[in-house]
């Protein structure tokens, strides 16, 4: 019987994850993807900056009247507007993705990683994004606690008829509430998108971006092992796509990433995140958030096939 990671080849791909410039054949995808990764980093700052209307929701609540209850709905209402903007932001990921997938995983995905460097670059971008988005988000409750405070009082004002000039109304409302409700709503669009534009376009074998997620994780970890890229965010960079890669990927197997016959090198992805130099530091460069999402966002990892040493690996 053949050990674990039996399966797993060798990649010989350097992902220039630095200088990645676009070739002619990538460049329309590319500057589609590019449009709308471009507000990335806008959308992470504002929700690192999210304090949320406690005070103000508290004391409309505690201390009931006009005054504290207008000043708490003048206080939630341009919150609410910012949580639109990064429900709206999930909604271009949902188009844009499916390009990604096409131009990479439509052909040979190994060639097409290493060939099209620019494009899997964007691809670790989105692992990126998504993964510092949802760690964020999990950790800020206020979002939640203000978006419920927000539906309870546009229930009240339907009734009393003062919804005049409100912009987000119930249809939008549900759809926004379902995306927050989960605790990591940024790869659960991913996952979902995936698995929509799959059963949709019968072009692209569900195959090939298993085996594009596989080659883009176990590259990702090659390149980690070997010290690559000596600038500690691209180091996080890299993580953060090889971690994306894996949730996906485990999603999308149907024996997951963590069985004994999965193509990716899962021992040296999780070893990968455990050694890391700023491994447990809690800090920028941390990766306890990537571990937890291996243990909390993947489906498989507690599959009665999965060998006992990779789970002991994550706790």
């Amino acid at each position: 019987m053949g050990s674990f990671g039996d399966n797993i080849e060798k990649i010989d791909i350097f992902l220039d994850l630095e200088n990645a410039v676009p070739n002619d054949a990538e460049k329309e995808i590319y500057n589609q993807v590019a449009a709308v990764l471009t507000k990335a980093p806008g959308i992470l700052e504002k929700l690192s900056g999210y304090t949320g209307c406690e005070d103000y929701i508290r004391k409309a609540i505690t201390t009931p009247g006009p005054e504290n209850e207008d000043a708490a709905w003048a206080a939630v209402v341009p919150a609410v507007e910012q949580l639109r903007e990064f429900y709206d932001f999930s909604l271009e990921l949902d188009v844009c993705f499916p390009k990604l997938l096409v131009a990479l995983c439509k052909t040979n995905p190994k060639e097409n990683i290493g060939a099209q460097q620019a494009l899997a670059k964007q691809l670790a971008d989105v692992f990126d994004f998504v993964l510092r988005f949802d760690d964020l988000k999990m950790v800020n409750p206020a979002i939640q606690n203000d978006f419920s405070y927000y539906r309870r009082t546009l229930n009240r004002k339907k009734i009393t008829k003062t919804d005049v000039n409100i912009t987000i109304r119930d249809e939008l409302a549900n759809k926004m509430s379902l995306f927050f409700a989960y605790p990591t709503p940024m790869m659960n669009v991913i996952n979902e998108t995936t698995v929509k534009f799959l059963s949709q376009d019968s072009s692209v074998p569900r195959d090939n971006v298993t085996m594009a997620l596989a080659t883009m994780a176990n590259v990702c970890q090659q390149m980690i092992d070997q010290k690559k890229f000596s600038n500690e965010s691209t180091n996080m960079f890299c993580l953060r796509a090889m971690t994306g890669s894996v949730i996906l990927f485990d999603h999308l197997h149907a024996s997951g990433a963590f069985s004994k016959k999965s193509p990716i090198n899962i021992k040296g992805v999780i070893t990968a995140l455990k050694t890391y130099p700023a491994a447990g530091s809690g800090g920028s460069g941390s990766t306890d958030g990537l571990l937890n999402a291996l243990r909390f966002t993947t489906i498989h990892l507690n599959d009665p096939d999965t060998p006992a040493a990779i789970k002991q690996l994550l706790e």
